[in-house]
């Protein structure tokens, strides 16, 4: 069953050296890992509530396999890089 890290980009971005940085990072993190950019801080249309500055959506073929790409000593080196750059919500969230 697919899965899906999605982001959401809270506030705007106020360190883009190091939102440049995570970015570079990440190449590195995809490894081996089995995911599929779905989307990618594409045009947002609000119908309810208020919308995030962006969304990032990147499909796993497991929640498993989401988890083990969040989890890489790859992907966590990266991280504090993001979290640097603006504030995110993320979550795992199972397909169907």
């Amino acid at each position: 069953m697919p899965a899906y890290v999605i982001v959401y980009q809270e506030t705007e971005i106020r360190d883009p050296d190091s939102l440049a940085e995570y970015k570079a990072r990440t190449r590195a993190a995809r490894g081996e890992h089995a995911l599929t950019p779905r989307v990618v801080y594409g045009a947002i249309e609000p119908l309810e509530g208020q919308p995030p500055e962006a969304v990032i959506m990147v499909e796993f073929p497991t929640v498993e396999e989401a988890r083990a790409w969040y989890n890489s000593p790859e992907y966590q080196d990266a991280l504090p890089y993001r979290l640097g750059a603006a504030d995110y919500r993320a979550i795992i969230v199972e397909g169907i």
